[in-house]
């Protein structure tokens, strides 16, 4: 499996995938019982798709992700309901005393109230050890009641949304493009932003195609991975 690590412990994997770029094709041309007419004449015809939002072609083409990523990342993943998803469960395994650490901290955007800004000032070593300290509690509490005989299914409501969890995501090319017109975009949550740019190399080595088409008729902006790429495309 491809491997594309993120954020300091989360990881994308690439596991398999169907139909890809001739796929679309296949199913475009299937209503007149037409195939490939050569790579020239299929790519213009990925373009034309795009270009002109005939999406259900794109439905033919899948992606199957194993993911690892903190859990208030995949609470907003999964809102992209036009996906299959499997996630570990807490029920019937011990979580792994793996949570995500960021880098810096932010602070509140004063004109987007769910976003974030860049915030120097803040004391982010004493920042970082307050909830490093908070976070090993939880950890210690979820142990104490394990230990305890508590179920695993109770014992896991100490833990925070900070903890790494990991799932299966499967998912057509039509609704990856969704998916990343949203979670790629500038408005996104960062730690979101850098799995949307993760899945976008998988997206680009097995569809270039149709991943150059997106950037051009469908990415509007606000990603500088995707931007520059966007660029180069048109």
């Amino acid at each position: 499996m491809d491997e594309i690590r993120v954020l300091d412990k989360g990881f994308v994997r690439l596991v398999e995938t169907m139909g890809g770029d001739r796929g679309v094709v296949q199913a475009a041309r299937v209503s007149y019982g037409g195939g490939s007419k050569g790579s020239e004449q299929d790519r213009k015809l990925i373009e034309y798709l795009l270009k002109h939002q005939h999406m259900t072609p794109f439905e033919q083409a899948v992606f199957k992700f194993h993911v690892s990523c903190p859990i208030f990342v995949m609470r907003q993943w999964i809102r992209h309901r036009m996906s299959s998803t499997n996630e570990i469960s807490a029920r019937y395994t011990e979580v792994q005393d793996e949570y995500y650490v960021p880098s810096a901290w932010r602070g509140q955007d004063l004109k987007n109230k769910q976003g974030s800004s860049a915030a120097p000032s803040l004391d982010h070593p004493a920042l970082t050890a307050a909830y490093d300290e908070q976070m090993r509690s939880s950890l210690a509490a979820y142990r104490k009641l394990l230990a305890a005989g508590v179920a695993r299914e109770l014992a896991r409501m100490v833990l925070p949304v900070s903890l790494y969890t990991q799932f299966y995501w499967t998912v057509n090319a039509r609704s990856l493009m969704h998916f990343l017109g949203l979670r790629a975009e500038a408005h996104a949550q960062w730690e979101i932003q850098r799995y949307a740019e993760a899945l976008a190399v998988s997206f680009e080595e097995k569809m270039p195609w149709t991943y150059r088409a997106f950037l051009k008729h469908s990415w509007k902006g606000g990603n500088a991975k995707l931007d520059a790429q966007k660029e180069k495309a048109c």
